[in-house]
C-alpha cells in the first residue's frame, strides 16, 4: 500500500476558463487525486474527501449542456454535487455514505459527484468497483 496520490486534472473548455478563474477554478486549483485509502476533489475552494472504500460506483457521463454542468452545481434530482469545467464529459461517482462538498459546514451532503476531468475513462479504470453480484 500506498499514499503516493494519482492525480487527474480537469478538461477546461476555453470559452468558460475566464469565468471559471473568477470563482477560483484554474487548472492549478482543480483536480482529481486517488490513493489507495483516498478520494479528493479540489474544484478551486471547494474540497470534497472521502474514504476511496467509500465510492460504490463509477459511470461515464456526457457530453452535457453547459448550463448544467460549468461551474459548481447541485442537482436538484439527486442532490449529486456537479465540478464542471467542459462540456465534452466526465464521470459520475456514487457514495456508500453522502459527503459534504459544496455548502460550507458540512450539513448539505451529497451522494454523488460529477467531475469533468481530463481523461474520465482512466479514473473511472481506478476507481473501479468490483461486480458483487
Amino acid at each position: 500500500m500506498t499514499d503516493v496520490a494519482t492525480r487527474f486534472p480537469f478538461r477546461f473548455d476555453p470559452v468558460f476558463r475566464p469565468v471559471l478563474a473568477l470563482l477560483g477554478v484554474r487548472p492549478a486549483t482543480a483536480w482529481v487525486a486517488v490513493t489507495d485509502r483516498d478520494l479528493m476533489i479540489r474544484y478551486g475552494p471547494w474540497r470534497l474527501r472521502t474514504a476511496r472504500a467509500n465510492v460504490i460506483a463509477v459511470e461515464l457521463s456526457g457530453p452535457y449542456r453547459w448550463w448544467r454542468v460549468i461551474g459548481p452545481h447541485v442537482s436538484m434530482v439527486d442532490r449529486g454535487a456537479s465540478f464542471g469545467s467542459s462540456t465534452a464529459g466526465g464521470i459520475c461517482l456514487r457514495f456508500g455514505a453522502p459527503v459534504p462538498a459544496l455548502v460550507p459546514g458540512g450539513r448539505v451532503r451529497h451522494p454523488a459527484a460529477t467531475v469533468t476531468v481530463a481523461d474520465p475513462p482512466a479514473l473511472a479504470r481506478l476507481l473501479a468497483v468490483p461486480d458483487l453480484s
